[in-house]
């Protein structure tokens, strides 16, 4: 078995025996959590900065991001073993956890967004990177033999987020002055 920091190194470089090991690995669940986490951080350091002022921040994207993932994880176990699924799919929503906590390897590099001039750019390589990560994660927890289906279930589900996301939005929106 490979360490934690290898397995996130292989997980941000498309390896799919890391996806492989993790999706099998039932204790990998919280290193899963700890890449969401850090990914969250990175995030929050490359978007507000350091300093202890901004330690609110950084728990409210924290809380944020394992919502998210969370979501996402049932989500994508929902449509790809529901409406999308190939006669060899078999999964649980823990390997989705898994899996897509890992693919979250590329964004522990947006802690370099905090560095003057770089957070558009890096957020944006981060972002594009992470989605790569995530379609070779669902490829490989969901058994798909290609790459079509797992882009199609990403994109499924980022859309049908998108609609919940707006539909919390009209809810808890501002009310316009």
């Amino acid at each position: 078995m490979v360490s934690f920091i290898q397995r996130m190194i292989g997980a941000a470089l498309f390896n799919t025996r890391v996806y492989e090991e993790v999706e099998a690995d039932r204790n990998a669940t919280g290193q899963a959590l700890a890449v969401v986490l850090l990914a969250s951080v990175g995030a929050g350091i490359g978007w507000v900065g350091v300093g202890t002022d901004r330690a609110w921040t950084m728990v409210v994207l924290s809380t944020v991001a394992v919502a998210a993932w969370i979501a996402w994880a049932l989500l994508t176990y929902l449509i790809g073993t529901q409406l999308l699924p190939e006669t060899q799919t078999r999964a649980n929503p823990g390997e989705l956890l898994r899996t897509l906590g890992f693919a979250q390897s590329p964004g522990i590099l947006r802690v370099f967004g905090a560095v003057g001039g770089l957070g558009p750019a890096v957020a944006s390589i981060t972002a594009l990177w992470t989605l790569a990560t995530m379609v070779v994660a669902v490829r490989q927890a969901l058994d798909y033999t290609g790459i079509r289906r797992a882009v199609a279930v990403c994109v499924a589900g980022w859309l049908l987020a998108l609609v919940m996301f707006g539909i919390i939005g009209v809810f808890f929106a501002p009310p316009v002055s």
